[in-house]
């Protein structure tokens, strides 16, 4: 393959990441999919409408990405979620003050590009300082001291971290058809559970549910898949072609953040290039921006006071250093990372949960009134 075809294959692996998330953008805002109000729905009205489009869409993703895994489509080990070191403090710490945050700030890192879509100035504030604070925990001094400390607790595994990996050893199964079986069974589950009342069998409920685990199974076909060179004519190795760490990737809004202001601010250095991370989050706000417009949903909205300006600050900033701990957001370890079963994704998610309730408690004790007034 000359470099035409790849120049050309990568055009088409952009594309097709913007096609998806113009699409995902766009359903989010219509069905309200948000993973920080399924948190805050079930502790604060009861309600599990929104948890259970979250888990539908997680049972999609896996056995999405478990089917494309079996019939060679994409290759599950490739992906930087199913390494063999085991993060397990960072994954803890990461994913609370993430969740913790993410309340602060009035949703998750896809939830403020639906935001910025529909208007909110807020989220367009949250944004920068999440792009900020991702990019030095990275690479700045955020990042000196995640690895320092943070880092410093893991077990390295002796093979990679998924599950199917984990334990076709002990199992005595070939690894292929343990990840079918865990897959379908563990998706199979995740769907069950969101499906088994009738009450939840709303059209919202289902294109929420439906649109995203859809979604995400498609960036990892278009990654993993599309935009996979077997021989990169240039340095004779394989190639995940236009994707920031090299590897195959999924959804996820964390890192990209900090990669996009990269991008801006470094247009001119020919180096930065587009990458899947960068088109998904422009096709978020595309697709939000879309259906709020047509919907007559569009307005400008921004901070009521002093403290609603400090919670967002302080929650995009603990979602970007919790993000890029927990090596993903609410999205990239709670749909994307949780759909190879790797065991890192797998202890982020009730973290993610634990986080918001946290933060949930915290706002309630802000807005109690005082008993000596």
């Amino acid at each position: 393959m000359d470099v035409v075809d790849i120049n050309s294959l990568s055009r088409s692996v952009l594309w097709a990441t913007l096609a998806i998330t113009f699409v995902l953008g766009a359903v989010m805002q219509k069905t309200g999919f948000c993973t920080m109000g399924a948190v805050s729905d079930v502790f604060i009205m009861s309600s599990w409408g929104r948890l259970k489009q979250w888990f539908l869409a997680i049972g999609i993703a896996i056995m999405g990405f478990t089917l494309m895994s079996y019939f060679g489509l994409i290759d599950p080990l490739k992906s930087f979620y199913t390494g063999n070191k085991f993060l397990w403090l960072s994954s803890i710490v990461g994913s609370v003050l993430f969740g913790f945050g993410m309340v602060l700030a009035s949703g998750c890192g896809s939830k403020t590009l639906v935001r910025i879509g529909g208007g909110n100035l807020k989220s367009i504030i949250v944004f920068m300082v999440l792009g900020l604070t991702a990019y030095m925990t990275m690479r700045g001094f955020l990042g000196v001291i995640r690895i320092n400390t943070l880092d410093t607790f893991f077990i390295a595994f002796s093979t990679p971290q998924d599950l199917p990996s984990l334990l076709s050893g002990p199992l005595g199964m070939a690894r292929a058809n343990l990840h079918l079986a865990l897959g379908l069974i563990i998706g199979f589950a995740f769907i069950t559970y969101a499906l088994v009342s009738k009450a939840f069998w709303t059209a919202e409920n289902l294109i929420a549910g439906i649109g995203v685990g859809l979604a995400i199974c498609a960036v990892w076909w278009v990654s993993g898949n599309l935009g996979y060179v077997a021989e990169d004519p240039n340095t004779l190795e394989e190639v995940f072609l236009v994707t920031n760490s090299g590897r195959m990737e999924g959804l996820s809004f964390v890192a990209p953040y900090a990669y996009s202001l990269d991008w801006l601010m470094m247009y001119s250095d020919t180096s930065k290039v587009l990458t899947v991370g960068i088109v998904a989050v422009i096709g978020m706000i595309l697709g939000s921006a879309v259906v709020a417009l047509f919907t007559k949903t569009f307005r400008w909205e921004s901070f009521r006071n002093t403290e609603d300006t400090v919670n967002h600050l302080f929650g995009a900033a603990l979602m970007g250093f919790g993000g890029v701990t927990a090596l993903g957001c609410t999205v990239g370890q709670g749909l994307s990372g949780i759909s190879t079963l790797a065991l890192g994704s797998l202890l982020a998610l009730p973290g993610f949960i634990f986080g918001a309730y946290l933060g949930m408690r915290y706002l309630q004790f802000r807005l109690a009134p005082n008993p000596c007034n």
